[in-house]
């Protein structure tokens, strides 16, 4: 399992995930097929994790795109809950709890902790990609900076 491996090796499974994706997307240029085998990459590469997804800005509000998982809130305002405020901040939210985040939108209640990296193209907002898992503190700063360069890999796709 991903968790249980070194910290070396770690990184080493998250740059391969990153050049995974890069030769997924390096013929493509349907943003829909780059997004949802980008969530299906990721859920299947990440343990204990129980939706992967993304949401797109659409006129000013987040909307649901590709994801793997349960059904989910199809439309999160700005500056709502953690991936509102993903975008409102402009920087990553990495949750340990979900039930101590003020106005957390519960979509899946089996959800503890939660990711959410925004997407920004030509310093534009697109979106985020939101990770969530059952396990509460399942995400920590290694996530945190290679889900971002995963993101940033992406983003030179769409």
């Amino acid at each position: 399992m991903f968790e249980q491996l070194t910290y070396s090796d770690r990184i080493k499974a998250y740059e391969l995930l990153i050049k995974q994706l890069q030769a997924l997307s390096e013929d493509e240029k349907d943003e829909t097929a780059l997004l949802a085998n980008a969530s299906s990459l990721l859920n299947q590469f990440l343990d204990q994790v129980n939706w992967v997804g993304f949401y797109l800005w659409k006129n000013d509000e987040l909307v649901l795109g590709p994801f793997q998982g349960l059904p989910a809130c199809v439309r999160i305002p700005y500056g709502k809950g953690v991936c509102g405020t993903a975008i409102k901040e402009k920087e990553t939210q990495l949750v340990a709890d979900v039930h101590a985040f003020p106005g957390h939108i519960a979509c899946d209640t089996a959800s503890n902790s939660e990711i959410v990296v925004p997407i920004l193209r030509n310093g534009e907002i697109y979106g985020v990609l939101d990770i969530d898992s059952p396990i509460k503190d399942r995400f920590d700063e290694t996530d945190k900076h290679y889900l971002e360069k995963y993101v940033e890999a992406l983003i030179a796709y769409l």
